[in-house]
């Protein structure tokens, strides 16, 4: 008996009385646990009860790496491996001389430092084997087996490789020691664990009646997954409806590594069958290249609308979409997508059986108390593949469609988040592909490569992006709040109302929900209930300090009402200006704000408020309206612009919406950084109405920044504010497709249009005059104005509701936007500033004789009082 098995059934929750008497009685900590569970030893008291106090705890601890020895032979043999590997908790705590008492005290945060940098990079040699069979006696089908290769399959972390390695070993051994040392040997069969069925159902069927066998020697009932008996006692609990498969955590971990590896295969498949769908031409384009060069993986930072800032191609359109979209076989596509959600779905729900789970039916079972080590290998390196493909969706509507596999995910992450050996998972990043480097094979059986990972965002990281646009979706569905009256005085005919009348008529008012809206509600709720039950338990797993740190770390919509003073160092290298600047960006390009004009009068009868909003008449008729439709389209539209504007150091797009009218928009785009770009570094101000038939029909657009109606910067952008866009049905082109084109379209095809290099090309007429001297001339004119109104006059009057976004985005800017400001006047040809770009002779009229020069200087000194 050693001190470390008393002290690993301690940490299970045993006195140390009780943990001596079961390790007297019982020769191995497993069987000594597993009495100990089912009540053995409860009669023993501790002497020092004070003491058994402190050594008790509510949960049962995360394995240390003593715990984990299962002390069979082959595990005993790799024990040098085992001291490799970092228990994310426990060791944790020993690093930093954390008791586990101080490790539970919601004041002190043990794993301060680790899980949440993403900074991290992997190479690990993966082996590629050819595949095993297995022929089934009963049927005489062939079942492939799953390979040592495959089983320690992206793994990149040493520690949880040597215990993977070490239970692939054990269980492929052909024999098992009888362990009550009969001297007998009973057979073991290595398909019965590592068996690829096609179906995980009757894997588990077979596993199950095959795992306990009675030596045939001394007659004994052994397990040969950890090689130690069944007891007595565990043999009573089978009529109970105890299952064999939760002896011991030997059992958990091949269960889940070759459930989850079904499942994985199963994913892939179903997306590769899907993208065939979607476009032939790509199939077998991201598989793995073998050429040495990097692999097409996906970067979680780079949406899809990354294309628009930057060089694009001359033209005079400034349009977005095509001309046709071929909807042939949608029906029957969704269809299948159904079918295959349903069938991964299923599965998920099966292998989430065997997740450890103290919480379940009937009560925690052996191996929900001693997690096997490679469980968390598994779930980081399988599990988390699936779960970061769902959850890096960027479309709540498309997962709400999907709810029958979003919700059995959502249910897999509470569980995971309800035991403390697991939750930490929910905190650390996730270690995904970033290259492959093809290795030559030793021989014909066997090849080699090398895998480098990197870290990206975990699962709770991910899941809080899914919750924003959760909680905008909903905003969107309430619809258009009643502004709150003061509460006036009942009649005395309306006080002898009864309840039940009052009732009546409060249901007569409330109009019904449409199932779609209901729909998108629940699955919306669902989200945000999971989201606080993960942190809930990670608050009672892993204490409060550890969740404030993770919250901090987690991407987040900003208040207006409490402004971030952004100001760089001047010694700050541009690479970390730039990161500062998209940091920002990020955090405060959506918000909700108040857009209502203050009323005057305290009589005033019309308590409808007014906006500050071109489209405030339109709005004001359609007060506390209810279009379902309409909702629910809003609801989707901020879901998606919640988390998927685009923002760069170049071209950023800003959003702000009325907190209780969500259909009352402002948006304000940024220019881009470069040469020759007319738009560096300016701010747009638009003005944006979700309209009754929204989105059957666009919504209504305004542009706001035209120096009180005068300037017409670009061909499509006229100086009363009209914007030319085929999608908004004012230009000739593809438009709008009713419930199918989107604002954020409207948004980037207006940014598009913005930043291109040649405004004078815009113009249908003149779209082939690149670089003609009317094109410079009128790419001059459009410096000048923009530098008077877009720059130096957003600066002097900020729009509203917009005066931090202008102070930050020039503040963190300056030092470049002054190198721009003298690029621009180096490049002016003295000419004086026209209204409408210089191109109409005849209707031209000259803003004075203002030069671009003294705007240039104004404008610089208000960059170095900002800076200062």
């Amino acid at each position: 008996m050693s001190e470390s098995d008393v002290q690993q059934l301690v940490e299970m929750g045993a006195t140390p009385a009780q943990a001596r008497a079961a390790l007297k009685q019982y020769k191995d900590v497993m069987q000594a646990a597993e009495c100990f569970f089912e009540g053995k030893f409860d009669h023993i008291k501790e002497e020092n009860v004070e003491s058994s106090m402190e050594n008790r705890r509510a949960r049962p601890a995360t394995p240390t790496d003593d715990d984990e020895d299962m002390n069979s032979d082959e595990e005993q043999e790799d024990e040098a491996d085992v001291d490799n590997y970092v228990d994310y908790d426990s060791d944790f705590e020993q690093m930093n001389g954390i008791s586990g008492n101080a490790a539970g005290n919601a004041n002190v945060d043990p794993y301060a430092g680790i899980f949440f940098s993403k900074d991290r990079k992997e190479e690990v040699i993966e082996v590629e084997e050819v595949p095993e069979i297995m022929v089934i006696d009963e049927t005489k089908e062939t079942v492939p087996l799953l390979t040592q290769g495959q089983w320690m399959k992206g793994c990149p972390e040493g520690g949880e490789q040597s215990f993977l390695f070490s239970l692939y070993s054990q269980l492929s051994t052909p024999s098992a020691p009888c362990p009550q040392d009969c001297g007998a040997s009973i057979p073991r069969i290595k398909g019965d664990f590592f068996g690829l069925h096609p179906d995980f159902a009757v894997y588990i069927d077979r596993l199950r009646s095959r795992v306990t066998k009675i030596c045939p020697r001394c007659h004994s009932k052994v397990c040969l997954a950890c090689g130690e008996p069944v007891s007595v006692d565990h043999e009573k609990h089978v009529s109970t409806g105890e299952d064999p498969l939760f002896h011991c955590s030997n059992l958990q971990g091949v269960i889940l590594g070759v459930g989850l590896t079904m499942l994985e295969e199963l994913f892939n498949e179903q997306n590769q069958d899907q993208l065939d769908i979607a476009d032939p031409s790509m199939r077998n384009t991201k598989r793995r290249k073998t050429d040495g060069t990097a692999l097409d993986v996906d970067d979680e930072d780079v949406l899809y609308y990354a294309n628009v800032v930057g060089k694009k191609a001359k033209g005079g359109t400034g349009y977005a979409g095509d001309v046709t979209e071929d909807t042939t076989g949608q029906l029957k596509a969704l269809a299948a997508q159904r079918a295959k959600d349903e069938k991964i779905a299923k599965l998920l729900s099966f292998i989430r059986l065997f997740l450890p789970n103290l919480n379940r039916e009937g009560g925690g079972r052996t191996s929900d108390y001693l997690v096997h080590p490679t469980t968390l290998a598994h779930l980081r390196r399988r599990f988390n593949h699936i779960c970061s493909s769902l959850l890096r969706n960027d479309s709540l509507a498309d997962m709400s469609d999907r709810s029958i596999l979003y919700f059995e995910l959502l249910e897999w992450l509470e569980t995971i988040s309800n035991h403390e050996a697991l939750a930490s998972m929910m905190a650390m990043p996730i270690m995904v592909v970033s290259l492959v480097k093809a290795v030559n094979a030793k021989n014909n059986q066997i090849r080699e490569r090398t895998i480098v990972y990197e870290g990206s965002s975990g699962p709770r990281e991910l899941l809080e992006g899914i919750a924003i646009q959760a909680q905008a979706a909903l905003k969107g569905l309430e619809g258009n709040k009643v502004p709150e009256t003061r509460p006036e005085e009942l009649t005395e005919e309306q006080k002898r109302m009864t309840i039940d009348t009052k009732e009546k008529a409060e249901e007569e008012i409330v109009a019904p929900i449409s199932d779609e809206n209901l729909k998108l509600i629940r699955f919306c709720r669902r989200i945000l209930s999971t989201v606080k039950a993960i942190d809930r338990s990670l608050r009672d797993t892993k204490g409060d300090a550890f969740v404030d740190r993770l919250h901090s770390s987690l991407p987040r919509i900003t208040s207006s009402t409490s402004p971030t003073k952004y100001r760089m160092d001047p010694g700050a290298s541009e690479a970390v200006v730039q990161q500062s600047y998209l940091d920002w960006a990020t955090r405060t390009r959506f918000e909700y704000c108040d857009l209502t004009i203050p009323v005057v009068g305290e009589d005033d009868a019309d308590i409808t408020p007014h906006y500050k909003f071109y489209y405030d008449n339109e709005a004001r008729m359609l007060a506390n309206s209810d279009i379902p439709k309409r909702s629910l389209a809003i609801a989707k539209e901020l879901a998606i612009l919640t988390t998927n504007l685009p923002v760069s150091w170049g071209s950023s797009i800003f959003l702000r919406v009325d907190e209780t009218r969500v259909d009352i928009i402002k948006a304000l785009i940024t220019g881009p950084e470069g040469t020759p770009s007319v738009f560096q570094s300016v701010t747009f101000l638009f003005d944006i109405f979700l309209g009754p038939s929204y989105n059957q029909s666009p919504p209504s657009v305004k542009y706001m920044t035209t120096n009180g109606g005068k300037f017409r910067f670009n061909p499509n952008l006229y100086a009363d504010g009209k914007v030319c866009l085929s999608l908004l049905g004012t230009w000739q082109g593809p438009g709008w497709v009713s419930g199918k084109s989107t604002l954020l379209q409207v948004l980037i095809s207006i940014q598009s249009m913005i930043l291109c290099d040649e405004p004078y090309l815009n113009e249908p007429a003149w779209a082939s005059s690149s670089g003609t001297p009317q094109s410079q001339a009128y790419s001059a004119n459009v410096r000048r104005m923009v530098v008077k109104t877009a720059m130096l006059g957003n600066l002097k009057s900020p729009p509203e509701p917009f005066a931090d976004i202008v102070h930050t985005h020039f503040r963190v800017k300056a030092r470049s936007i002054s190198s721009q400001l003298d690029r621009w006047l180096s490049m002016d040809d003295g000419k004086q500033l026209t209204a409408d770009g210089g191109v109409y002779p005849g209707n031209a009229k000259s803003e004075g004789s203002a030069s671009f020069a003294k705007d240039i200087e104004e404008l610089k000194k208000l960059l170095k009082k900002l800076e200062g």
